[in-house]
């Protein structure tokens, strides 16, 4: 949603400066230049990019729109789940975990966090892992190193939309200028014309100049930067469930795992010592009682 509001806020401004300035927005309205910038752009996006990199691309614009908050709570809830499951292998063994990460979507404690449920690469991270962790004889180093290599081929990953958009929109300006310059050739064959016709031929020129640089520094650029900070944070979801997942190898408590994931959280998302521990120790209550 921010995402969409900060879009309108430039459009307003930069429109209802245009305005004040008594200028006609029917004059920035020009489908030729639209034509060219935007099909040059679409063009050369389609050249440089992998199938998987405008997937990926896709796949990032629409998380930007649905815009879904990261918050304290959200990361309190993955971290209680973790602990559920990493409880289990404490009480009944690291074969009793085994159905959970075998087949998460039918695990009732994976299924009361539909949030990681549906978060793919998270779960199968976490589920991945945690078969490496119950085969046994994996020393703890090893499977640092072995999550490590997840961690920076996601990273890399992630960074490749990101990457390719900014490319586009620093391209954008110079595509405006070549708008322009066609803009200008089309002027100077009809210079000889009325002052009115070489006049708006001129503007249109010039509107071409300026959807390429709006475009690039008003749209592309910041879409850019929002991604990547989504990625980012997604990231540092997987490194909190790396954390947990280490400290359970070297078997640590599940209460003391989730802390080690806790500290790894960014301080905006990042809940409190004493809501996690009241929440897996709600949990442990929950446990006790249906046992009972």
């Amino acid at each position: 949603m921010l995402a969409i509001i900060g879009i309108l806020v430039i459009f307003a401004g930069v429109l209802g400066g245009f305005i004040m300035h008594r200028g006609n927005l029917g004059t920035l309205v020009q489908p030729s230049e639209f034509l060219i910038i935007g099909g040059a752009a679409l063009g050369a996006l389609l050249a440089m990019s992998p199938r998987h990199v405008l997937k990926g691309m896709v796949t990032g614009l629409v998380q930007l729109v649905k815009d879904k908050p990261n918050s304290s709570a959200r990361s309190l809830r993955m971290l209680v789940t973790v602990f559920r499951l990493l409880r289990v292998a404490s009480y009944d063994g690291g074969n009793a975990l085994e159905p959970h990460v075998e087949r998460p979507h039918e695990s009732h404690i994976m299924q009361d966090n539909p949030e990681f449920l549906h978060d793919h690469e998270a779960l199968e991270f976490f589920c991945d892992t945690v078969k490496v962790i119950i085969l046994g004889g994996v020393p703890e180093h090893q499977i640092s190193e072995l999550t490590d290599l997840s961690l920076s081929t996601h990273e890399a990953e992630a960074q490749e939309p990101v990457t390719v958009m900014t490319k586009v929109a620093d391209s954008l300006p110079g595509l405006g200028i070549v708008a322009a310059v066609l803009g200008i050739i089309v002027t100077m064959q009809s210079i000889d014309g009325k002052p009115e016709e070489v006049g708006h031929n001129v503007a249109v020129a010039l509107v071409g100049t300026f959807l390429g640089v709006f475009l690039c520094y008003g749209l592309m650029g910041p879409l850019a930067s929002k991604m990547e900070f989504l990625n980012h944070q997604a990231h540092l979801r997987l490194k909190s469930l790396q954390a947990c997942l280490l400290a359970f190898a070297r078997g640590l408590h599940p209460l003391v795992c989730v802390e080690f994931g806790r500290r790894v959280l960014p301080s905006h998302v990042r809940p409190t010592f004493n809501e996690l521990e009241e929440s897996c120790r709600e949990e442990g209550r929950n446990r006790q009682g249906q046992a009972a």
